[in-house]
């Protein structure tokens, strides 16, 4: 009973700590946020989570705060990283780890190499019941991209918003499984898009592909399943930063992302988005093709033609490239504010609106990149300093 009662009490612990982080992890009365810890992370990884960091560590300084030997800290870490639960990194012949936040973060490995029928249900059931779905929704961690057809108007789209062109000056690009198709194909609900559609960029692609979570492809190969995706009506959703981290090729069947967006009263008010679109009633002949493709139910039939609804329009275009009639056009939103530079800023920008303290040095992540941050602290551990100053930023909020 007493070990029962102790097992517990580290799933709660691991609850805060992981609502603690940016992105949240919010608990739910039925119990189902403990229950999808619980096969997530075994007691032991449970107890090691809870004293991590968002920012690279040896395993002998985890170990100092958890209590437990080098060795064994070590192991458990190593075990974490094959199943996706934190990011390593390679300084020399040693390994640092490094906390990742729920999502996006390490869900998307458990949903896409983790899953079964069991687990698929209980985590759209925590979902649902922790409000989760719209909170993330909100959240915008991702946003919202033109298709390539749409490009073409003015003001020009910006260079974070071209994807073609990001995808070109890519170094290493790594494809995974879907990780909302993975759980729909688990519910028995396969839709019709291509499983293989998150493509991830850079440092972050290197860690899939050594870990077994992606393959490597080439950017023909990335630029090929950017036009599949076009052609099946999927949004161009990447990481709401201008530093290229990744993205994701949406559809609201089984998105999570789309599908909290589409429950909100005004999906606009709550998308990072450059542009909305536009129908010109004079050139719509009312052929429903637009309709068809919208995934916000932004388009509405209106005195023989068709109108969008900015309260619901996500600016994706869509739209655009399939309207035979060349009566929708996108116009750019004045509202709209620039992605962050920086996914640590990105972070940093959550946590403030979280009210967390990390979102005091938004400011400060914003001029930091993830591959400058790691290289940061591989050269401060390497000089013996790293865990010092870490230990003063944990003090401030800042990892």
């Amino acid at each position: 009973m007493v070990e029962r009662a102790a097992t517990e009490e580290v799933y709660q612990r691991l609850r805060v700590y992981l609502d603690g982080l940016p992105g949240g992890y919010p608990s739910t009365e039925s119990g189902k946020d403990i229950e999808c810890l619980k096969w997530m992370f075994t007691p032991e990884e449970a107890e090691v989570e809870i004293h991590m960091r968002m920012a690279p560590e040896p395993a002998s300084a985890i170990a100092r705060r958890c209590g437990k030997s080098e060795e064994e800290t070590r192991s458990i870490l190593d075990a974490m990283v094959r199943d996706g639960l934190i990011f390593p990194v390679k300084s020399g012949k040693d390994t640092l780890y490094m906390a990742m936040q729920y999502m996006t973060g390490f869900s998307e490995n458990q949903m896409s190499h983790r899953m079964n029928p069991e687990k698929a249900q209980l985590g759209i059931e925590y979902g649902e019941e922790s409000g989760f779905l719209e909170e993330f929704a909100r959240q915008k961690q991702m946003r919202v991209v033109p298709v390539s057809e749409a490009v073409n108007v003015t003001p020009a789209v910006a260079t974070y918003d071209n994807l073609r062109d990001m995808i070109r000056q890519q170094d290493i690009i790594s494809v995974t499984a879907c990780p909302c198709r993975v759980v729909n194909e688990q519910l028995g609900k396969a839709c019709e898009h291509p499983i293989e559609s998150e493509l991830i960029f850079g440092t972050i692609a290197q860690y899939r592909i050594d870990n077994g979570f992606g393959r490597r492809i080439s950017v023909e190969d990335a630029l090929k399943i950017i036009d599949e995706a076009e052609e099946k009506a999927m949004v161009l959703a990447p990481v709401n930063t201008q530093e290229a981290v990744g993205m994701c090729l949406c559809g609201s069947c089984c998105c999570h992302w789309l599908r909290g967006l589409k429950l909100q009263e005004r999906p606009a008010d709550h998308v990072q988005s450059s542009y909305q679109a536009r129908i010109d009633p004079a050139m719509c002949n009312a052929c429903g093709t637009c309709l068809e493709r919208c995934q916000m139910e932004a388009i509405v039939e209106k005195d023989d033609a068709m109108e969008v609804d900015l309260a619901r329009c996500i600016g994706c275009g869509l739209c655009l490239p399939t309207c035979a009639e060349g009566a929708v056009s996108l116009v750019a939103r004045t509202d709209m504010p620039a992605p962050s530079p920086t996914y640590m800023g990105l972070v940093a920008r959550v946590a403030g609106e979280r009210g967390l303290p990390m979102g005091k040095y938004e400011s400060l992540m914003n001029k930091s990149s993830l591959p400058g941050v790691i290289k940061q602290f591989k050269f401060l551990h390497k000089l013996h300093i790293g865990e010092p100053i870490l230990n003063q930023m944990a003090k401030r909020g800042m990892v």
